[in-house]
């Protein structure tokens, strides 16, 4: 029936689900789930079972483009790498290297992103390098470092399997990674206490015992409502604090300001509710915390990832089976991305670049000269484009015009690029500013590793080759990084996995040789023992201690008002993934074939918006036009809607708000205004498929 089967591990969402891609004929025909997948134990969503076609739609890149007078015109490798060597060479010849920048692809495997970085570093020799992490998880990165001492979680999903309570905050598992959310579900039937905090009342809320609704931008007060609730009522555990903690007394000073009934002046979540949730996790055995992008697109997000730290440090909820802290990566390598070192301030395993022992090691491996100096990160790379300072661009598997905010003011710096590259599988809203477009491959295609959410690193299969003279993202970055004069050493990924594992501690006893059918979690010792749980004994910070923060609620970057009196959040569904690129050119589009607005029965009555209506949005930065879903599951005062479809241009609506310390966008408090539009508005006709 099939010519082949390989076992991969998909390149959907953070999950990692294990595979088994059935080929015919150079074509996958058939997926299903590897019953031995650990993290997805045979199961799989409609995402990786059934949205595989756009691996050979028509519309694929086969040949790489060259932009001349304004038009696309195809072009041989030759060319296109030449003309790339050509204007990156006169541009760093000009204006020096950190007039270019790169982006990594949080799609494409730790392999790649670790060529990307070493080509940006060793090749053009800048750290103007990032990844869309950038966008969604680098503040839970950078609170687990400070917390921890390790950017990753703490535990496995299995945890959710031995656990007696679970708080799930800004996450809804159920449409954003759909394998563990059916995983919890089964954990709440056998007696798991589930605890969900979200503005919308999500499918899990149903499963279970209390959900909490604040507004937007309030979850510091939420955390510090249950942080001193845990402490007034006796519910800490004062051995493993005073063993195993810093910095405890700090947070005692500051949480009498956040009683429970104080949070509710914040939050809108009842006093008792706040009570019942303390006491919920509080009182299990073992309880876990599970977050996503409803905590860290936020300006305070990565203080409120510090503060679930204190309230599982409070309790002694780290470092054992079903006490876990589980971050629901966003993307299947977004984890594995930033391990690379495709970050604009630090090498694998999150070394500064200013550290001098780190640079020299990579630059005895490399025989270069490396910077020391931070580069941009992602924002500050469009800031500088605008500003002309930044001239170049090689974005690799990323499509900014449509997922990141502000959009006017990204298509407003790549305008002003002097020359941009984009490394791609289709034609996208970025690539339409692009000088070259190279032709890459999609997951099926390629052969490397992801790391999931899990810290689990494993194995990637090609199903397939590339279509029409399209070649692997490895092939491509070995090229040009050639072609601007530094020979990538590697025949295959699994020599690129040899060099990380030189050169990185936690990553010593990786090979791909070793991963086998189930993967490694990192951090992984020489003789190829993983690390399933972390912090069994101790914490990766100075003395072996976590530290505590006393970080207080502070208000987010909007609010409502006259003149914008509705909350809009975004997100995503559970038929589509991110900017919807691959799942829009599946059958996938036909169960939803546009994005739509949530409004609550309430505000659609007030504003004389019909189910169905096509309506207006706007909000302080742009505005766009929606079809209307008047339902229930959203708050009264909040509207949300996602981004999978490019003629939507949702992000036309974010702002410039960030996280303070990580440049993550604010994409979950935007203030709106909406109304009905007149009945000639319509939209554009969603991608059908093939």
């Amino acid at each position: 029936m099939f010519d082949s089967t390989v076992t991969t591990t998909c390149g959907y969402c953070g999950v990692g689900c294990r595979l088994e891609a059935h080929a015919r004929n150079g074509k996958v025909a058939s997926i299903s789930p590897a019953l031995d997948g650990p993290a997805n134990e045979g199961h799989t969503c409609l995402k990786g079972r059934f949205a595989h076609q756009f691996s050979r739609r028509r519309d694929r890149l086969t040949s790489p483009l060259i932009k001349e007078n304004g038009e696309f015109r195809i072009a041989t490798w030759e060319e296109a790498i030449h003309r790339i060597q050509t204007e990156l060479g006169r541009i760093k010849r000009d204006h020096g290297p950190d007039a270019i920048a790169g982006l990594a692809s949080s799609r494409a495997t730790n392999e790649d992103c670790y060529a990307m970085q070493r080509l940006m570093r060793a090749a053009i020799g800048t750290n103007n390098i990032d990844n869309c992490s950038r966008v969604c998880h680098s503040p839970t990165s950078f609170a687990l470092r400070k917390s921890f001492g390790l950017s990753g979680a703490t535990g496995s999903f299995s945890d959710f399997d031995h656990t007696d309570a679970t708080i799930l905050i800004g996450a809804n598992p159920t449409e954003g990674h759909p394998v563990v959310g059916a995983r919890i579900k089964q954990a709440t039937l056998r007696g798991m206490k589930l605890v969900t905090i979200d503005p919308r009342r999500i499918e899990l809320a149903d499963y279970g015992v209390l959900h909490l609704s604040p507004r937007p931008g309030s979850n510091a007060a939420v955390m510090l409502g249950i942080a001193h609730v845990i402490h007034r009522d006796g519910l800490t555990k004062p051995d493993f604090i005073e063993a195993r903690t810093v910095g405890y007394d700090t947070l005692l000073e500051l949480l009498p300001q956040y009683t429970p009934e104080i949070v509710e002046e914040i939050s809108g979540v009842p006093a008792a509710d706040i009570t019942k949730a303390a006491h919920i996790y509080g009182e299990a055995d073992n309880a876990c915390f599970s977050w996503g992008l409803g905590v860290t697109e936020h300006k305070y997000g990565s203080e409120v990832v510090q503060l679930i730290c204190n309230v599982a440090l409070m309790t002694g909820n780290v470092g054992r089976a079903g006490a876990a802290l589980l971050p629901l990566r966003g993307q299947n390598n977004v984890q594995g991305s930033s391990d690379m070192g495709a970050l604009p301030d630090t090498y694998t395993a999150y070394r500064s670049v200013g550290d001098e022992g780190t640079a020299k090691l990579f630059e005895d491996e490399w025989n270069v000269k490396v910077p020391r100096e931070k580069g941009y990160t992602i924002p500050q790379m469009f800031d500088a484009a605008v500003a002309g300072d930044l001239k170049a661009m090689y974005i690799f598997g990323e499509d900014v015009a449509q997922t990141d905010p502000n959009t006017a003011h990204v298509v407003a710096a790549l305008e002003n690029l002097e020359f941009m590259v984009c490394q791609d599988i289709f034609e996208t809203e970025t690539t339409r500013y692009a000088d070259v477009i190279l032709p890459a491959s999609s997951f099926l295609e390629k052969q490397g590793t992801f790391t999931n959410a899990e810290r689990r690193v494993q194995l990637v299969e090609p199903a397939i080759t590339p279509p029409g003279g399209a070649k692997t993202d490895f092939e491509i970055i070995k090229l040009v990084s050639s072609a601007l004069g530094h020979e990538l050493p590697w025949e295959t990924p699994a020599e690129a996995m040899d060099e990380v594992a030189k050169l990185t501690p936690h990553w010593s006893g990786i090979s791909h040789a070793r991963l086998g059918r189930k993967g490694l979690q990192w951090p992984v010792a020489p003789d190829g023992t993983d690390a399933p749980i972390l912090y069994e004994d101790h914490f990766e910070l100075p003395g072996g201690k976590a530290h505590f923060a006393a970080l207080p609620y502070k208000a987010p970057g909007d609010a409502a008002d006259e003149e914008f009196p509705l909350i809009l959040v975004t997100g995503r569904r559970l038929q589509h993934y991110n900017a919807g690129t691959m799942t829009r050119r599946t059958g996938n589009v036909e169960l939803n074939d546009r994005d739509y607005i949530e409004i609550h029965p309430d505000d659609a009555d007030r504003l004389w918006i019909n189910d169905g209506d096509v309506i207006s949005v706007r909000s302080r930065q742009g505005r766009t036009e929606i079809t209307a879903q008047i339902t229930d599951r959203i708050e009264r005062g909040h509207v949300f809607t996602t981004f999978h479809f490019p003629e939507t241009r949702t992000n036309l609506l974010i702002g410039s708000s960030s996280d303070v310390n990580t440049s993550c966008p604010e994409y979950k408090v935007i203030a709106v205004d909406v109304r009905p539009i007149g009945e000639e508005a319509s939209l554009t006709p969603a991608l059908a498929s093939a």
